[in-house]
């Protein structure tokens, strides 16, 4: 079995058998590691790479911030969804802005704060035990094969 099938078939299983609090750590790097190659096409010599790469990049980032946005469990997760749905909003907003005018202020911008949240999300999980469940701190279950299939 060549490498890249090997590597999609574990992600696949990866993502079937992650608690959903896992899943969503796993859409944090997943958003971080686009971004990261959105950055790298600002070196691009080439117009049609450069912009490839940032637009391509950019929209899956994209993607996997409006996955965690629709995520969040409004009901039940009071005054910190709707500060998390504010925030996905303004990154969302951001990597337009980004992308538009191909400059990667925005982009590093978001890095940032997704680190931030990663970590926290990630010590979180750690404190909890690797069972913790999305709605204990406010987000529905991610579906499994959503964006996360999508991170390649």
């Amino acid at each position: 079995m060549p490498r890249s099938n090997s590597w999609l078939s574990y992600r696949q299983v990866a993502t079937q058998t992650a608690s959903p609090g896992q899943l969503i750590l796993m859409l944090y790097d997943g958003a971080l590691r686009f971004l990261e190659r959105a950055l790298l096409g600002f070196n691009s010599t080439d117009p049609l790479e450069f912009n490839q790469t940032i637009n391509n990049n950019l929209i899956r980032a994209q993607a996997i911030i409006n996955e965690l946005n629709v995520s969040l469990d409004m009901e039940r997760g009071g005054e910190f969804s709707d500060n998390m749905r504010r925030l996905y909003d303004y990154l969302d907003r951001r990597l337009q802005e980004s992308n538009m005018l191909k400059t990667p202020d925005g982009i590093q911008e978001v890095v940032r704060r997704l680190t931030i949240l990663r970590e926290a999300w990630a010590k979180m999980l750690a404190s909890q035990g690797h069972g913790a469940t999305a709605g204990d701190i406010g987000a529905r279950p991610v579906e499994s094969g959503s964006v996360l299939s999508a991170q390649s």
